[in-house]
């Protein structure tokens, strides 16, 4: 096979221009004409509406390629396009070869006949999204949220791309994907499929030597002569030897299954419970010695899969990999950027390492964007993060007729192809809130297009599933007890999405109330840290109630629901920062209410995948990193609440219980250690505790009863308790409880200090206080880094030790500048009003 790469250097114009622009491919419009300087960043302030309008017109890419003359004699040359946004002809030397109107399938272009030898070019019209929404929806209206443009069911396109309650409505279009030119004799593989099947020991743990595991490759060819043909199938170890080879006979056949064994395998599991090493399968096609294609796929030796079994609860929803049912611990996935072409491995790389080196084991891809590429899934198989993968529906009433019904078929044909021997996918499922939207939320309901729902849901896509993945675990909706309307969001059988706390205005307590089978949206906003506030707002601007800093909320009234909350919990903040501050901490301490509750009650509950993990564009909303990739308080604090072995306190009244949860493969064995505390840290009463927590359990570990402590009210407000859990020695988890809201509490003065140390590859800081200081919180005024632990709670005479990689020191500094750019505060320090 020939290739010839169509990326790079494209001129672009608008249709009704006569002048053509430099452009780049992969790209989009928008990023082109921000290139070209002819919009201004569409992120800052409210430059969204120029870009935005942009969307309005139509737009033509042209550019030249030359073909070798033995590309003429080939048996098929094909322009593949691997995507499109969205509405596009495309033109080779003047003929049109086709119309597509889905951004997430992949076109295979027979142009053959198109090419000549020598110069040729491609020209490929985008055609304006908003205008064709605009007149389907005059024709047939479908609902859709407020926050989006109405008619975006309409189009397969990304629907974020027409606004959501968290981003901009900046509906881009252009080649955003790979585009090339293939030439091809013989034959291709039209498909590889590999599957699994382990013997019976592979499930005992990630240390055992599991037994063999049998591999299943089915090749499938498309042929374009009757030349003998043979596949060769290579599988290759972790660490680049060839385990296990085989030929197979493809003469007269378009398809054959090969069947190899690995012995003595090594077993992918999640983060935080074993390893992920990964294997290659290669298979090549050739004939008579000729090569005619070849592909590699990267693969975990894994079982995965989700158990639903009757319990006393009701019906159990939680992963088992490896025989091994485990706690899914995650967050909800977006789009990385409006501007999709400013997306790169890199960034995704450094996002999904953020993700795993915050203890999490699993990603919801949520169904409102796009199929991610393919990096993503690899690096996911690296971190070891199960992936949910939604079909890309989301919030939206469809009409499915017989043209949109072929498109999303083929969609989904051409995704599970590209994902479905990743390792880390785990669940296939068919959308994003839209079961739950036809039984509870208030929309016009037609009996037709309930039908359409449940044909598209229901029939079309576990037809395709059945075809082309049988071995995942494929789910109607999120939301769903199971399809068919039935109590989709029931607490007690399938998934659930929670959102009383922000949306109902309930306390974080409320959280308690509820035992989740699997929780798998759940989410509080905050805001964006001060450096990131500033990058999108001018100065008149830094206000939370501005123009602008509401234009960057899409929450409908998001910044008054935080700042209620926050009345209810904290003293009124100082100035901008310090309100941003108390935001994230408002946030980080309602999903930790939630996430160590059903921690708690591993095995009733199996799984927590907060909203969101990620922002688009600069915004307040329920993210736990922010859109410059900058932790907030949320994702420091879920790298305590996700750790394989949790301590965490249930609170009620004066009465505390320590609980334990283990989510590893052996058992923990360790020491709880408690003090009940004065606000300047005297020590009022004191204990410590040995215990022993079996593998994926959770265990009360110690009951703790301050009746005599804690009978006056001044002493509610004045004593802490802290805790924190051992194994050998070594500092496993840390947290602490107030008895009264932290407005209340009677803070002292903490003088915080921090002194910074140089060791090589990183700065050593050294943080101490003179009295109780909760939120403890480090920034670099003039910089970004990445703090082994922050937003923690310090007492006198305890200093905690942070490191930081100097490579996550952006710009890079010296000690001196790293000292002077150092900021600590405390939830003392926010406010004007101290106490004694």
């Amino acid at each position: 096979m020939d290739r010839l790469n169509l990326n790079g250097e494209w001129m672009m114009k608008r249709s009704t221009d006569s002048r053509f622009m430099n452009a780049v491919v992969p790209g989009s419009v928008t990023l082109d004409y921000l290139r070209a300087g002819l919009i201004d960043d569409p992120f800052y302030r409210d430059n969204e509406l120029v870009a935005r309008a942009l969307s309005e017109h139509d737009y033509e890419y042209v550019r030249k390629f030359f073909v070798d003359e033995s590309w003429l004699s080939k048996d098929r040359v094909y322009l593949v396009c691997e995507g499109l946004d969205t509405l596009a002809s495309v033109e080779v030397n003047g003929s049109l070869v086709a119309r597509t109107d889905n951004m997430h399938r992949t076109y295979r272009l027979d142009v053959s006949t198109q090419i000549v030898s020598g110069e040729n070019e491609i020209r490929i019209v985008f055609s304006s999204p908003m205008r064709y929404i605009e007149e389907k929806q005059a024709e047939y209206p479908l609902w859709g949220p407020d926050a989006s443009l109405p008619g975006f069911p309409h189009l397969r396109k990304a629907h974020y791309m027409f606004g959501w309650d968290w981003g901009p409505i900046i509906p881009d279009m252009g080649i955003w994907r790979d585009i090339y030119l293939e030439a091809r004799d013989g034959a291709r593989l039209s498909d590889v499929y590999v599957t699994q099947r382990h013997g019976a020991n592979a499930v005992i743990s990630s240390a055992a030597s599991p037994g063999p595991v049998d591999l299943a490759i089915r090749i499938r060819t498309e042929k374009y002569s009757d030349e003998p043909l043979a596949a060769k199938v290579v599988v290759t170890s972790p660490d680049g030897s060839v385990v296990t080879e085989a030929m197979v006979d493809l003469t007269g056949l378009n398809e054959a299954t090969a069947l190899l064994r690995v012995e003595n395998p090594k077993l992918w599991w999640p983060n935080g419970i074993g390893d992920q090493p990964l294997y290659e399968v290669t298979v090549v096609l050739q004939s008579l010695g000729r090569i005619y294609d070849q592909e590699t796929k990267r693969i975990g030796l894994r079982t995965l899969t989700v158990r639903r079994d009757d319990d006393q609860w009701g019906q159990s929803f939680e992963f088992v990999v490896n025989g091994v049912s485990i706690f899914a611990r995650g967050a909800n996935y977006i789009p990385e950027d409006n501007l999709i072409g400013r997306t790169s491995r890199e960034k995704t790389q450094r996002l999904i390492a953020d993700t795993a080196m915050a203890n999490h084991n699993c990603i919801r891809v949520w169904g409102g964007g796009y199929y991610p590429n393919d990096y993503f899934y690899d690096l996911c198989d690296e971190y070891g993060l199960i992936v949910w993968q939604d079909f890309m529906f989301a919030c939206g009433v469809y009409h499915l007729t017989e043209e949109f019904a072929q498109t999303i078929r083929q969609e989904a044909i051409d995704n599970v192809r590209r994902l479905r021997h990743h390792a880390c996918i785990g669940i296939w499922c068919g959308n994003n809130e839209m079961e739950q939207g036809w039984v509870d939320w208030n929309f016009p309901k037609p009996a037709n297009l309930r039908t359409d729902y449940l044909r598209m849901f229901e029939i079309l896509l576990p037809d395709v599933m059945k075809e082309e993945d049988p071995e995942t675990f494929y789910w109607p909706a999120s939301p769903s007890s199971g399809g068919g309307f039935v109590n989709p969001n029931d607490e007690n059988s399938g998934d659930v999405h929670y959102w009383q706390v922000w949306h109902g205005q309930k306390p974080f307590t409320e959280y308690r109330k509820h035992y989740f089978r699997f929780c798998s949206e759940f989410g509080f906003q905050s805001f964006p840290e001060w450096k990131t506030v500033k990058s999108f707002t001018a100065e008149d601007d830094r206000n939370p109630f501005s123009r602008i800093m509401e234009w960057h909320q899409r929450s409908g009234n998001g910044n008054g629901t935080m700042l209620l909350h926050l009345s209810q919990n904290f003293r009124l903040p100082k100035d901008m920062p310090s309100l941003l501050y108390a935001s994230q901490v408002l946030q980080a301490e309602s999903i930790q209410y939630g996430v160590e509750h059903w921690r708690r009650n591993l095995g009733r509950c199996m799984g927590s995948i907060y909203w969101q993990l990620n922002d688009c564009w600069p915004v307040a909303s329920w993210s736990s990193i922010d859109s410059l990739g900058r932790w907030k308080a949320l994702h420091y604090f879920s790298k305590r609440f996700y750790n394989p072995v949790l301590i965490s306190a249930l609170d009620e009244g004066e009465d505390v219980s320590l609980h334990v949860t283990n989510e590893r493969l052996e058992r923990f064995v360790g020491q709880v250690q408690w003090a009940l505390r004065e606000a300047d840290s005297t020590v009022v009463k004191e204990g410590h505790q040995s215990v022993e927590v079996e593998p994926m359990s959770s265990i009360s570990a110690v009951h703790l009863l301050f009746h005599d402590e804690l009978k006056d009210d001044s002493h509610r407000r004045s004593r802490y308790l802290e805790f924190s859990l051992y194994h050998d020695g070594e500092l496993e988890g840390v947290g602490c409880v107030l008895f009264v809201k932290p407005k209340h509490f009677e803070y002292r003065d903490p003088k915080l200090r921090a002194s910074v140390l140089d060791n090589g590859g990183q700065f050593v800081v050294t943080v101490e206080s003179q009295a109780f200081a909760n939120y403890v919180a480090l920034e670099l005024k003039n910089a970004d880094a990445l703090f082994s632990d922050n937003y923690f709670h310090l007492s006198a005479g305890s200093p905690r030790t942070i490191y930081v990689d100097k490579a996550r020191v952006q710009p890079s500094l010296s000690l001196r500048e790293f000292a002077n750019s150092l900021e600590v505060m405390s939830l003392y320090e926010m406010s004007e009003h101290h106490s004694m």
